[in-house]
């Protein structure tokens, strides 16, 4: 098991969901997600126009992949954000993003990019993750 360590020097990285690095010891494995959108398991696209929904969906497939590998959010140590709409995924951070992220124990460092386009021209977020054990 990994003995993970938060170095956040500054805390208003707290109040938007991340940290500033998390130091992993004694770890045996490290997950690296592929980015995750709002795609159902035929890989469609859910949600159009809808950036709460997205996220929501982006969240809970990062938790599907997670979990067929045997873990939770709990061990994401790195969380990387895409999206083509910086304004709309701020207003929903505060709902959708950290309430879910801190009920799970999770507190990762991370970066949020805003593109001018992803994958598929519907998708307005897409969610990549690292994990370790």
């Amino acid at each position: 098991m990994a003995n993970l360590t938060v170095i956040n020097p500054w805390t208003w990285g707290d109040e938007h969901g991340f940290v500033q690095a998390v130091e992993s010891r004694g770890m045996t494995r490290i997950l690296h997600c592929a980015g995750q959108g709002s795609l159902d398991e035929h890989g469609r696209i859910l949600h159009v126009g809808d950036m709460a929904a997205q996220v929501r969906e982006a969240l809970n497939n990062v938790e599907t992949v997670l979990r067929a590998a045997g873990l939770s959010l709990a061990d994401v140590t790195r969380l990387n954000y895409y999206t083509t709409d910086m304004d709309a995924y701020n207003a929903v951070l505060g709902a959708e993003v950290m309430p879910r992220l801190r009920d799970a124990g999770c507190r990762p460092s991370g970066v949020l990019i805003g593109v001018t386009r992803l994958a598929h021209a519907d998708m307005l977020i897409e969610i990549e993750a690292t994990a370790v054990t």
